[in-house]
């Protein structure tokens, strides 16, 4: 049976309480074997927002994972140029690991704006199925996204999660502004931020 592997992308800025409940549900739901969590060191869809440091968000990202062993660390991204594409990373990926199932895992509103990706075509092409986390009550209209992506709909997996009111940016913000955040994160992912000052300015 091939292993199949889930591929959560993100910048993680910081990696939160969400971010692992959706990933737990995710593997799960998917009967995934492990999952990599693609740390992007610049996204394309925010390339022009600033982020904290590589090191930082690489450290914090090991420290919220490092106690579950089907969650691995992928720094797949960190050896070509801004912008770093997904469908580059699947292309990487199947290479190195040729008889696995590859499964994209991401969010309702990332579904949504599929089409406007870099060559969703191929990135449709070469996932085995796209796991698409959606919230309780979450629609998707999949018409439109099926006539534009032949195929896609056949691959698409829900799954459901909790109802989180849970970001990396209110995250931050709630830093900034000096309200209470540790609740939203892994101790270590805490402890982590307080230690480095992080997010304060």
């Amino acid at each position: 049976m091939p292993e199949r592997i889930g591929i959560f992308g993100g910048t993680f800025d910081p990696p939160h309480l969400g971010h692992l409940i959706l990933a737990s549900e995710a593997r799960t739901q998917l009967n995934l074997t492990r999952l990599l969590w693609v740390l992007t060191p610049i996204s394309p869809h925010k390339i022009d927002k600033p982020l904290t440091t590589v090191a930082h968000r690489l450290e914090m990202v090991q420290c919220a994972i490092s106690d579950e062993p089907t969650f691995e660390l992928s720094t797949i991204e960190f050896d070509r140029p801004a912008p770093q594409y997904t469908v580059d990373t699947f292309d990487i990926i199947k290479r190195q690991r040729p008889t696995a199932d590859l499964i994209l895992l991401i969010g309702a509103d990332s579904l949504r704006g599929f089409t406007t990706w870099h060559r969703p075509a191929d990135l449709v092409a070469v996932c085995r199925e796209i796991g698409v986390m959606r919230r309780p009550g979450e629609s998707v209209q999949l018409s439109a996204l099926g006539a534009a992506l032949p195929g896609i709909n056949d691959k698409i997996r829900f799954v459901e999660a909790p109802l989180l009111q849970i970001s990396s940016r209110e995250i931050r913000r709630r830093i900034i502004e000096g309200l209470p955040f540790r609740y939203f994160l892994p101790p270590a992912v805490y402890d982590y931020i307080q230690t480095h000052n992080l997010y304060r300015d």
